[in-house]
């Protein structure tokens, strides 16, 4: 369950720390008190689009926390683990994000940064949220189906199958681009056999590119480099006043002073590794130049290779290693045109053998819908008869698609007919706004046990019901309270006074500052709000408000 929740700086929430307890939670308080802060603050730690103007006026930035203590981890802990982030510790889960005016918005699970995505994906295993209008989903066939799929427990069976489904897809796709796509035409052969041929022909090597740019540098520069060799070895070794022959005249008159001072010796080690190195530099430049060869042939053969692969460079990859990938998936290409024949049979057989394996599993799926969809409706008719319609017909019925679709075989449609002696029809052309609402709870219910989120949250879900059916509402929200926890936020006293706990959210104004505050009544306190939302004589809507809690005990 959701252990506390804490607001810092949202809307007119100053800071407000909510612990809250198990079963059904009553919310209540006058319109324009704050509690649609409550299901903002929980659309963030659900990860939903933060608004920067919900930052309350004069803040720089508006934090949400959520303690989470929950039973059953392995599917927390599978998001988590795909995350790269440790699995709960205890049940806890602690979820924080943090929006700022200057857009720096970040989000922790467990005191690690983590991404928006993460939380989504953790949402949907934690916090199921119906607002005022989310009864709508109920008209989406998609989503009826998932709640039948939920109901029959497949959800195993229909992941097998939407695995299937996908690997019999890709190879019905990769067959319809073969035979309409990639129709083998002569001009499209022709074309490919060019681009294939025409870098063949060049017998490109990996990494010759870098040779030849070195081979071409030093050839289309020999003068030069003979010029520089020449400067090199004449100014060593030739003519009067030669390095080397400098050199020399130092040795001598070294030996000499060595002869006079022995001591002197070890001071000259230095330069007669000089005049060694020096003299083999000289040597080496010498091969060197001799080594330079001026061939304009040469030359001429290094230029066309180099424009040869400059444009295939253009062509086919911006290196010969694209180039070479690019000559290999045209040889593919070309072999599975040419054989283009043996390609779709190949591929014919292997889409009737998926599609042999998705109506296998698609039939097994059809055949637990077919025995749970009667079974669903008649669970939800149970529930309505509670919600005040004595005498409704809710069904489930199946259709068959035209060919396996993701979700299976079939769809489900909703048919409800809310008055005996009507014909049922879809239950998006049937039903009120008050109706919807109630068809949702009841929906609700008969999942309850198959539903392993853990916390349900209704937003004022009982709007446009009356006083005795919103009775029936806040009953039934109870009895889920015995498996989920339950927050409702309500205006209706009747609902509230069959909660566990019960939390009013109030607004205090001093001078120009307006807070939003919520705090647990009970006793006393919690009788005068529920007379407070009963009106009347405040003798008479105390008395009524103690016959309500007095009903809702037993």
């Amino acid at each position: 369950m959701l252990s506390f929740l804490k607001i810092r700086n949202l809307a007119l929430v100053e800071d407000v720390t909510w612990e809250l307890a198990a079963g059904l939670v009553g919310v209540t308080g006058e319109t324009g008190a704050g509690k649609s802060i409550i299901v903002g603050a929980l659309k963030l730690i659900l990860g939903e689009r933060a608004d920067r103007s919900l930052i309350r006026n004069g803040q720089d930035a508006c934090t949400v926390e959520a303690s989470f203590h929950l039973k059953d981890t392995r599917a927390i802990d599978a998001v988590l683990e795909e995350a790269g982030l440790e699995p709960c510790q205890d049940g806890e889960l602690l979820i924080k994000r943090t929006i700022s005016t200057s857009g720096a918005n970040r989000q922790f699970v467990n005191c690690s940064p983590v991404t928006i995505q993460v939380l989504k994906s953790l949402g949907e295993f934690l916090v199921d949220l119906h607002g005022p209008h989310d009864h709508q989903s109920l008209h989406s066939r998609e989503r009826q189906l998932e709640m039948l799929d939920k109901f029959t427990g497949i959800e195993e069976l229909l992941g097998k199958y939407q695995d299937a489904w996908k690997q019999w897809r890709a190879v019905v796709t990769e067959l319809d681009e073969l035979e309409n796509s990639e129709r083998a035409s002569s001009q499209q052969i022709d074309m490919l056999k060019f681009q294939a041929n025409e870098i063949a022909v060049a017998n490109l090597k990996a990494g010759e590119e870098e040779e030849i740019e070195s081979r071409h540098r030093i050839a289309a520069n020999g003068a030069r480099l003979a010029e520089l060799c020449g400067a090199i070895t004449s100014r060593l070794s030739e003519g009067e006043g030669s390095v080397i022959d400098g050199l020399r005249e130092i040795s001598r008159s070294l030996h000499e002073l060595e002869k006079i001072d022995p001591g002197t010796a070890a001071m000259f080690e230095g330069f007669k590794s000089a005049q060694i190195e020096l003299t083999e530099l000289e040597s080496s430049v010498a091969d060197y130049a001799g080594d330079l060869e001026i061939d304009p042939a040469e030359l001429d053969k290094l230029e066309g290779r180099i424009h040869t692969i400059q444009t295939l460079k253009r062509k086919y990859g911006r290196s010969i290693a694209e180039i070479l990938e690019f000559l290999a998936e045209t040889e593919r290409k070309l072999a599975k045109m040419e054989n283009r024949g043996e390609e779709i049979a190949k591929l014919q057989k292997l889409v009737k053998e998926r599609e042999v394996e998705v109506m296998k599993l698609g039939k097994q799926i059809s055949k637990k819908r077919a025995d749970s969809a009667p079974k669903l409706a008649k669970e939800v008719a149970s529930h309505l008869i509670d919600l005040g319609f004595k005498r409704s017909v809710f069904e489930a019925q199946l259709a068959n698609l035209p060919s396996p679709e993701k979700c299976g075989l079939e769809e489900v449609d909703f048919h409800f007919a809310p008055n005996p002696g009507e014909p049922s029809k879809p239950l998006r052309l049937t039903a009120s706004s008050g109706e919807m609402s109630r068809v949702l709870l009841a929906v609700k219910s008969a999942l309850a046990k198959q539903d392993a989120v853990p916390l349900l949250v209704f937003d004022e879900i009982d709007a446009n019901v009356g006083g005795n059916i919103a009775e029936a509402v806040g009953r039934k929200m109870a009895a889920l309270g015995a498996t989920h926890q339950v927050i409702a936020i309500t205006h209706f006293p009747q609902v509230a006074s069959l909660a566990r706990s019960h939390f009013v959210v109030t607004k205090e104004i001093t001078g120009n500052t307006t807070r939003s505050q919520i705090q647990e009544v009970s006793a006393d306190e919690r009788i005068e709000e529920l007379a407070r939302m009963l009106g009347g004589s405040a003798a008479s809507a105390r008395e009524h408000a103690k016959s309500l809690l007095k009903g809702a005990a037993k």
